[in-house]
């Protein structure tokens, strides 16, 4: 059974950073893709980044290509959202997604819709 456990968000600066964690309970027994994605009421959801843990390829949306970076832990079976340079406009609910859609399904365009498996969801909030 997957299980998704967010933690780290918070208020922060503009400029300032922020780490995310989500826990996999599932992490350690297969290879997942697991994305961040991230909503503000009134919008859709949209994705923020994504990972396939069997080979840690990565994928980012243009809007935090070089300020966030998405990493796994197996170890700890918990995948990390670093926020730097965060901006007003990166506030959000930022949501943890897993799926097992293999490597070709983990692919450069993922949607919403791929993942079967949410968290419950962490505010993100930046101030100017």
């Amino acid at each position: 059974q997957v299980q998704l456990v967010e933690s780290g968000g918070g208020s922060v600066q503009a400029g300032g950073s922020l780490r995310l964690s989500c826990t996999n309970s599932a992490l350690k027994y297969s290879f997942f893709c697991m994305g961040w994605f991230r909503q503000v009421p009134g919008k859709e959801r949209e994705e923020v980044a994504h990972i396939y843990t069997g080979d840690s390829t990565i994928v980012y949306a243009d809007s935090v290509k070089g300020r966030f970076t998405i990493s796994q832990d197996n170890a700890k079976s918990t995948l990390y959202l670093q926020m730097n340079t965060l901006k007003p406009e990166d506030s959000a609910m930022y949501y943890c997604a897993a799926d097992l859609l293999g490597s070709s399904g983990c692919k450069a365009v993922v949607t919403e819709g791929d993942f079967g498996y949410w968290g419950q969801g962490t505010q993100v909030t930046v101030s100017s």
